[in-house]
C-alpha cells in the first residue's frame, strides 16, 4: 500500500513464508534486498515464482541473493528480463541449476553488474550475457560452467570486473579466445580454477586491440593449465597490484621485465615447475608486499639486489624441491629496510652462519620457517624470545643448530615445577608462547632436557616436533596440560625414565618415541586417548604386556613397538574392535602363543612384522582377507603424521618414511612356527616381501606361488619344507631377493629370465637334493649343487689343495719328534714350552681356522 515507497531494504531480518504477490504494487520502488547472508542458514524466504516482479518497473537495484529459486526451474529470467530499467542485479546463491537458454535476448541494456554467483549452473557458457553491452562487473564464479566462452562476449567493451573462477572453462583449440581482445578497461580478471591451456604469451596477446596503457590492476590465473615460460609481455602490465599465477604448469625464470611492475604488491608463483633464476630486476618491486614462491625448482642466487628496495615488504616464502639450490648470497652483517610477519624459507641455503638479515626480523607475527637452511651453531640470544607472544608457526628442522633447548626458546627455569597452573599470575608469567601452534626443531644437535613446565610456556601447542636431536632426561608431565596436543615427536633422542601415568585427557593423533631409552610398562591411560591413530614407542626398553586398554582407540592405523621387552601373547582384540591397522609391526620382542585368527579381520593391513618373537603353532590360512595387499589400494594412512617405522628387507634393516605407503610386507621368520605355508596366502597377489625364514615350517612350496608377481624379497629359508620348488617361481619377475637354503627341497632348480640373474650359491644352500636344470647354461648334467664343477681352474685348485694336505701329513710327524726331543730333554725348556703354550694356544687355533675358512671361501668362488 506504500505507493510512494523507494527503498526497501529486507536483508538478513529472517522474515519466512512466501514473497507476497503485492509487493509488486510498489511500482516506484528502486531499491528492493531482499537477501539473506547466513550461509550457514537456508533463507526463510520461499520463492514460488517471480510475478510479483512485474510490477516493478522503476526498479534499479534488486538483491535476492541466498533466497532459494530451486522451485523456478528454468524460467527464472523470464519475469526479470522485464526490469528495463534494472542497473544492478544479485543472484548469488540462489540454487539456480540453469542458465535459462530459452531467453534469446535480454532487455537489461542499462545493466551495469550482473552476479549469478555461488550458484549450481551446470551449462555452456550462456550465449544471452553477449547482449548486456552495457555490463561493467560480473560475477560468474563457484558454478560448473564448462565449454568455451564466445567470440561475442567481447561486445562487453565496458567490462571492468569479471570474476569466472571455480567453473570448468577452457579455450578453443592452442590458443586463448578472442573474447578478451576488447576488453580494454578491464581492471579485474579472475579465471581462478578452470581449465584454460595456453602459454602467458597467449593469453597477454589476446587484449589485442588494447594499447600497453591497459588498466589491469588483479589478476589471478591460478589452478589452471597454463604452461610454458613467463614471457616478457608480463611487464606491460604496469596498473597490475595482484598477480597470482600458482598452481600451474609453468617453467624457466622470471622475466626481466617483472622490474616494470612498480605497482605490484601480491605475486604469488607457487607449486609450478620454474627451474630458472630470479633477476635482479626483481628488487625493484619497491611496493611489494607478499612474494610467495611455494614448491619450484629453483637454481638460483639471492643477493642484495634483490632484497634492498623491498622496503614494504612483509611476507616472504620461498620453498624450491631442490636441496638448498636457491643460495642467499648477503653479508653476514647486511641490515635490510623491510620488517617481516611471516617468514618461509624451505630447502634455501641461508647458513652458515645464522645471518644478520634474519636476526634483525623480530617482528614477525605468523608463521617462521627457516628448514634446511644450512645454519650451524647457536641462534642469537633472545631473537625467538623477542617475538614470542605473536608467532603460531616456529620451524627451525633440518638444519645443525647447537645448544640447549631451554636457552634457544628462553625458558627462565627449564627445571621448575608449577604446582598451580589455574592461578592468573602464573598463567600471566610463564604463558611465553600464547599463541604458538606448532613447534618444529627437528633433526638439529640440540641438547638439555625438556623443560618441565613447557605444557604451561605453550599451552596452545597442536604439534611437537623435537625428534632427532641429543635432548635427555625425562619426558615431562606437564605435557599432559597440553590439551590442544595432536601430534608429539620425541623420537631419535637420549630420553630415559618411565612415562607420566595420565594421558586421558589429551587429543592426540599420533605419539613417536622410538629411539630412546625409556623403560617400565607402557601406561594403561594411552587407551583413554580415543582419537589416537598412530603409535610408536619402538627401540626403547619398555617391558610388561600391550595394555588392553589400547582396544579402546578404534581408529588405530599404525602400531610399531617393535624391539623393546614385551612378553605375553598376541592381543586378540586386534582385528576386533580395532580393525583398520596398515601397519603392526612388533619385531623383536618376547611374545609367545599364536598368531590370533581374529588379525585375519584386517583388511586393510599392509605392513605386519612379528618376527623374532617366540611364537608358536600354524601360520592362519585367512590371511587372504588382507585385501589390500591382494589389490594394492593406495590409501596414505594418516592426514596427521607422516609415519616411519623400521624393516628387514631384502637382508639389510631399513628405515620406511616417505615411501612406506608403498610397501607390502609379511614377516613371521625367526619363531616356532609349525604346519604348513597356507596356499590362501597366495592370494596376496600385491605383496612385496614375504619373510617366513628360520621357523619350523613342513610340506611344500605352495605351488601358485608364482601368482603373486610383485614378490621382490622371498626368503623360506631354515624351515624343513620339502618337495620341489615350483616352476611358477620362474615368473616371479620382480624377485630381487631369494632364499630357499637350509631345508629338505628336492628336484630341479626351476630357470627363468629373473631368476638366472640371481646367481648367488647360497640361495639353495643345505638342500643337497636338489639339482641344476637341464637349461642351465653351465652345465648339461644333473649335478648336486653342493657339489663343484670340473673344469681347468677346479683341477688346479684340487692340486693345490692336494699339496697343501700333502705336505701337513709328512711335515706334522717330523716336526712332531722335534718337539718331543727338544723339550723332554731339559727342564727349563719345558718351563718355557708350557708358557709359550699358554700364551699363544688361541692365536694357533684362530691362524688354523683362518686358514680353513680361505680356503673354503676360495672353493665357493671357483664352484660359483
Amino acid at each position: 500500500m506504500l505507493k510512494n515507497l523507494r527503498y526497501l531494504n529486507l536483508s538478513s531480518a529472517h522474515f519466512g513464508g512466501q514473497i507476497p504477490l503485492h509487493l509488486g504494487n510498489l511500482s516506484n520502488l528502486r531499491y528492493l534486498d531482499l537477501s539473506e547472508y547466513l550461509y550457514e542458514d537456508e533463507s526463510n524466504f520461499k520463492v514460488g515464482n517471480l510475478r510479483w516482479l512485474s510490477g516493478l518497473s522503476s526498479l534499479v537495484y534488486l538483491n535476492v541473493g541466498m533466497l532459494d529459486f530451486s522451485r523456478l526451474q528454468t524460467n527464472w529470467m523470464h519475469e526479470i528480463n522485464r526490469l528495463s530499467s534494472l542497473l544492478e542485479l544479485h543472484l548469488s546463491g540462489c540454487s539456480i541449476i540453469s542458465s535459462d537458454i530459452k531467453v534469446g535476448f535480454l532487455n537489461l541494456t542499462s545493466l551495469r553488474v550482473f552476479d549469478l554467483s555461488n550458484n549450481w549452473i551446470s551449462s555452456l557458457f550462456p550465449m544471452w550475457l553477449s547482449n548486456l553491452t552495457g555490463l561493467q562487473k560480473l560475477e560468474l564464479q563457484n558454478n560448473n560452467l564448462h565449454g568455451t566462452i564466445p567470440r561475442d562476449f567481447a561486445k562487453l567493451k565496458n567490462l571492468q570486473y569479471l570474476d569466472l573462477s571455480f567453473n570448468h572453462l577452457k579455450n578453443s583449440g592452442d590458443h586463448m579466445p578472442s573474447y578478451l581482445q576488447n576488453l580494454c578497461k578491464l581492471q579485474f580478471l579472475n579465471l581462478y580454477y578452470n581449465n584454460f591451456s595456453c602459454t602467458i604469451e597467449e593469453l597477454l596477446g589476446s587484449f589485442s586491440n588494447c594499447s600497453h596503457n591497459n588498466y589491469l590492476e588483479f589478476l589471478d590465473l591460478s589452478e589452471n593449465h597454463l604452461v610454458g615460460e613467463i614471457s616478457n609481455s608480463l611487464g606491460s602490465l604496469q596498473n597490475l597490484r595482484h598477480l597470482d599465477l600458482s598452481m600451474n604448469g609453468l617453467w624457466g625464470s622470471l622475466p626481466n621485465s617483472i622490474g616494470n611492475l612498480s605497482l605490484l604488491q601480491s605475486m604469488s608463483i607457487s607449486y609450478n615447475l620454474l627451474n630458472g633464476t630470479i633477476p635482479p630486476s626483481f628488487g625493484q618491486l619497491s611496493n611489494l608486499i607478499q612474494f610467495s614462491a611455494y614448491n619450484n625448482f629453483w637454481k638460483t642466487v639471492i643477493t642484495e639486489a634483490h632484497l634492498v628496495n623491498l622496503t614494504e615488504l612483509k611476507s616472504l616464502e620461498i620453498t624450491t624441491e631442490i636441496n638448498r639450490a636457491l643460495v642467499f648470497n648477503v653479508s653476514y652483517d647486511w641490515v635490510p629496510a623491510f620488517r617481516l610477519k611471516n617468514l618461509y624459507l624451505r630447502n634455501c641455503l641461508v647458513g652458515p652462519q645464522f645471518p644478520v638479515w634474519l636476526q634483525v626480523q623480530t617482528q614477525l607475527t605468523g608463521v617462521v620457517t627457516i628448514s634446511n637452511g644450512g645454519i650451524s651453531g647457536p641462534i642469537p640470544d633472545n631473537w625467538i624470545c623477542k617475538m614470542s607472544s605473536k608467532i603460531t608457526s616456529l620451524d627451525l628442522s633440518n638444519n645443525l643448530l647447537e645448544g640447549h633447548l631451554s636457552n634457544l626458546l628462553a625458558f627462565q627455569d627449564p627445571n621448575a615445577v608449577v604446582h598451580s597452573h589455574n592461578n592468573l599470575l602464573v598463567d600471566s608469567i610463564l604463558q611465553k608462547y600464547p599463541n604458538l601452534l606448532l613447534l618444529n626443531l627437528q633433526h638439529n644437535l640440540l641438547t638439555g632436557p625438556i623443560p618441565s613446565n613447557i605444557g604451561y610456556l605453550m599451552p596452545n601447542v597442536l604439534r611437537l616436533y623435537l625428534s632427532n636431536n641429543r635432548l635427555s632426561g625425562v619426558i615431562p608431565s606437564s605435557i599432559q596440560t597440553m590439551r590442544n596436543l595432536v601430534v608429539l615427536l620425541l623420537s631419535d633422542n637420549q630420553f630415559s625414565g618411565e612415562f607420566f601415568d595420565y594421558w586421558g585427557e589429551l587429543k592426540l593423533f599420533a605419539i613417536d618415541l622410538a629411539n630412546n631409552s625409556l623403560y617400565g610398562k607402557i601406561p594403561s591411560s594411552i587407551g583413554f586417548l580415543f582419537t589416537l591413530e598412530t603409535l610408536v614407542l619402538s627401540y626403547n626398553h619398555f617391558d610388561g604386556k600391550i595394555p588392553k586398554s589400547l582396544q579402546n582407540c578404534p581408529q588405530l592405523l599404525s602400531i610399531d613397538l617393535s624391539q623393546n621387552r614385551l612378553y605375553g601373547s598376541l592381543p586378540m582384540w586386534i582385528g576386533g574392535v580395532v580393525s583398520q591397522l596398515r601397519l603392526l609391526n612388533l619385531r623383536s620382542n618376547h611374545f609367545t602363543g599364536t598368531i590370533p585368527r581374529q588379525w585375519c579381520n584386517l583388511p586393510k593391513l599392509r605392513v605386519l612384522d612379528v618376527s623374532n618373537n617366540n611364537l608358536s603353532g600354524k601360520i592362519p590360512s585367512c590371511l587372504n582377507n588382507w585385501t589390500d595387499m591382494a589389490y594394492n589400494l593406495y590409501v596414505h594412512a594418516s592426514q596427521n603424521y607422516s609415519e616411519k617405522t623400521s624393516l628387514v628387507m631384502k637382508g639389510r634393516e631399513l628405515e620406511y618414511s616417505v615411501n612406506l605407503d608403498y610397501v607390502l610386507t609379511i614377516d613371521i621368520s625367526s619363531n616356532r612356527l609349525n604346519g604348513t605355508i597356507p596356499n590362501e596366502i597366495t592370494n596376496l597377489l600385491n605383496l612385496g616381501t614375504l619373510n617366513l625364514s628360520n621357523n619350523h615350517l613342513v610340506g611344500t612350496i605352495p605351488v601358485n606361488i608364482g601368482a603373486m608377481q610383485q614378490l621382490q624379497t622371498l626368503d623360506l629359508s631354515r624351515n624343513r619344507l620339502s618337495g620341489n620348488i615350483p616352476a611358477s617361481l620362474a615368473s616371479l619377475n620382480f624377485l630381487t631377493h631369494l632364499n630357499l637354503s637350509f631345508n629338505n627341497l628336492t628336484g630341479r632348480i626351476p630357470t627363468g629370465r629373473q631368476l638366472q640373474t640371481l646367481n648367488d650359491p647360497s640361495i639353495y644352500d643345505g638342500n643337497p637334493f636338489l639339482t641344476k636344470s637341464p637349461g642351465d647354461k653351465k652345465t648339461n648334467n644333473d649335478v648336486p649343487v653342493s657339489a663343484n664343477k670340473v673344469d681347468g681352474k677346479e683341477n688346479e685348485m684340487e692340486f693345490f689343495g692336494f699339496g697343501f694336505y700333502t705336505s701337513m701329513a709328512i711335515g706334522f710327524p717330523i716336526g712332531l719328534n722335534i718337539l718331543f726331543f727338544t723339550i723332554f730333554t731339559s727342564r727349563s725348556r719345558r718351563i718355557l714350552y708350557i708358557q709359550f703354550i699358554d700364551r699363544v694356544n688361541y692365536n694357533i687355533l684362530e691362524g688354523i681356522g683362518f686358514v680353513i675358512t680361505s680356503m673354503r671361501r676360495l672353493r665357493g668362488r671357483r664352484f660359483q
